[in-house]
């Protein structure tokens, strides 16, 4: 079994997190899953809305940064151009990205029926990793419906572990999944918040490590087991970033690759066949839809403030990867497998 991410015993850095220590804690960000969990199909799908209102008029500033790109995720070529987020972010299994895009389309098209008629197109952003380990994926269970499903349930007090997407997951040889955390950090007197949501698939047993104890070889020693043959660091982790903090979409770029220190911190060393991927938000500047508006005005923070939200996004992401492992059950794959909770060795 999974345990209570506030009762798993470890501290995580020395910042403070938000109430839920959660991605939620960015005002206004949602996340809802729906979960397929039935013999072979362990798959899902998880959803993430920016903010409560019309992402796509009210788009928010946004960046992506890829460290290893074995994966196939969708819209990050017009983040990377333009610098916004225009639809809610979904995550799934590799080969459901095309039906939850053109899921996610729809859902946009019914919302904005200017879309392609006098404003221009929509770019759906759709994040996977690949859960074949556990779920018949060859099998395209996802369907449009989980989607709608997924959206519909978008809530700030949202489940982690082997739930949606994450539900067949599997991290550092363990059972992983979606996980999350936040920190908070003062910046000339005010408060701002950055969180992050994982979808954690990645890494191998052997150098998974848990605040500086190097847990993975522990757990080997236990089961009187030798390192797997090929402990390689495979599989893709998806890392979305959200904050109220008012930065460019150059800055949050800077901001967002120091996610890797965190996953770095973990065991993970971002090997060939992992696909590394993080994108990142901030609610605190907007950016309306069309050509009506020439000149937007933004507040953006001097680079030297951007210090803390360094060291805090590494924390988040370090903590976040961790939650995803310490909250989901074990399952066992139709193979025989086991895929262990951590709980079961902390």
């Amino acid at each position: 079994m999974g345990i209570d991410k506030n009762e798993w015993g470890f501290r995580v850095g020395h910042l403070p997190h938000g109430e839920r220590n959660k991605i939620s804690d960015v005002p206004g960000v949602t996340v809802g899953h729906c979960t397929l969990a039935d013999g072979d199909i362990q798959t899902g799908v998880t959803a993430l809305l920016p903010h409560p209102g019309d992402v796509f008029h009210d788009k928010v500033l946004a960046a992506c940064h890829v460290i290893n790109g074995f994966g196939k995720t969708t819209g990050l070529v017009q983040i990377d151009e333009l610098g916004t987020l225009e639809t809610p972010i979904l995550f799934t299994n590799t080969l459901s990205v095309g039906t939850v895009e053109t899921a996610l389309v729809k859902y946009m098209l019914e919302r904005n029926p200017d879309i392609c008629e006098t404003t221009g197109s929509v770019n759906p952003v759709v994040c996977e990793c690949n859960d074949c380990g556990l779920n018949d994926i060859r099998g395209l269970h996802v369907t449009e419906q989980h989607v709608f499903a997924a959206l519909a349930d978008c809530k700030a007090d949202f489940a982690e572990g082997a739930v949606g997407a994450g539900r067949g997951m599997r991290c550092h040889g363990l059972k992983g999944g979606i996980g999350s955390a936040s920190r908070q950090i003062e910046i000339l007197g005010r408060t701002y918040t950055l969180g992050v949501l994982v979808q954690s698939n990645h890494g191998c047993l052997e150098e998974l490590t848990v605040c500086n104890r190097r847990l993975g070889e522990e757990i080997i020693a236990k089961r009187n087991a030798r390192p797997a043959p090929e402990p390689n660091d495979r599989g893709s982790i998806m890392m979305v970033t959200a904050t109220d903090l008012p930065v460019s979409d150059r800055q949050l770029r800077r901001i967002i690759k120091r996610c890797s220190v965190g996953l770095a911190r973990c065991g993970s060393y971002f090997g060939h066949g992992s696909g590394d991927v993080m994108i990142g938000f901030t609610t605190a500047n907007r950016m309306p839809a069309g050509g009506m508006h020439r000149v937007v005005t933004q507040q953006v923070l001097t680079e030297h403030t951007l210090e803390l939200a360094f060291r805090a996004i590494a924390e988040a992401t370090q903590e976040a990867v961790l939650n995803s492992l310490c909250c989901a059950d074990a399952v066992t794959a139709e193979d025989g497998r086991v895929f262990e909770s951590i709980a079961t060795y902390l």
